[in-house]
């Protein structure tokens, strides 16, 4: 992945995906845990950590990892925050409505982007409020947690309403099931779907796209980056993944 372009590498021992049940902290260490030692001896890309566990991310950050990936945006764990000011590292905030186990249970909103752009408002300011610098803070939408098929429709076309937050966004569509659903394919089809939101997210203002694909979506936004921006180099934005149970839908 590290080849292929990925700025950063996302290690997660722990599914995500909807209708998943947590596990214990001592199963998720000993899945990551070596992932990241043996990583940080083989790249210079950055590495995050994907997990709502404080216990899991020391781990992590003691073996090299740079980034907090938390999909709960530091609401499970009441250490996580704490730990996250201490180390002074970049944690990733993402919005999610309720668990991965019940996320997709019949979620409602009546203004999608609004309550989200809310969520994140008190999200940041509770992170500034336990010490972690508004510098350290990337915020994630959360496509597929928590949302119906037009809830993440509606969050990529209006991705420009998070930028007066002043944050690096970060946007997850990669082979997520709403892909499937206008593709009518699997996962593993779903390239073309996957390259064409992420384009669109460039667009809206992403900084930072998730993604399975790296070479592929790398060189769409290349294409996406100099016409924005008017020149050849690309700016760093991919963030892959190596999470176990494959793709997060």
């Amino acid at each position: 992945m590290a080849d292929e372009g990925a700025d950063i590498i996302d290690v997660g021992g722990e599914s995500s995906r909807p209708g998943s049940d947590p596990i214990p902290s001592e199963d998720e260490l000993r899945r990551v845990t070596p992932v990241i030692k043996a990583l940080r001896k083989q790249t210079k890309a950055l590495i995050s950590v994907g997990t709502t566990k404080s216990e899991v991310v020391a781990a992590a950050l003691d073996e090299g990892a740079d980034i907090i990936n938390d999909i709960s945006a530091l609401r499970f764990d009441p250490d996580m925050a704490p730990l996250a000011a201490r180390r002074k590292v970049p944690v990733i905030l993402m919005h999610m409505k309720g668990t991965p186990k019940n996320m997709q249970l019949n979620p409602h909103y009546e203004d999608v982007t609004g309550e989200i752009r809310s969520f994140f408002v008190e999200r940041i300011e509770t992170a500034q409020a336990s010490g972690i610098r508004r510098d350290k803070i990337i915020i994630d939408p959360g496509i597929g947690f928590g949302k119906r098929f037009e809830d993440n429709l509606v969050l990529i076309k209006n991705l420009g309403a998070f930028r007066s937050l002043d944050r690096p966004i970060l946007v997850g569509v990669s082979r997520k099931a709403f892909l499937g659903r206008l593709l009518n394919k699997p996962p593993s089809q779903r390239l073309e779907g996957t390259v064409a939101a992420s384009v669109i997210s460039i667009l809206g203002g992403a900084h930072i796209l998730r993604v399975h694909d790296v070479a592929s979506v790398r060189m769409a936004s290349a294409v996406a980056d100099a016409i924005i921006n008017g020149e050849e180099k690309a700016a760093p934005r991919v963030k892959s993944q190596v999470e176990r149970g494959g793709y997060v839908s």
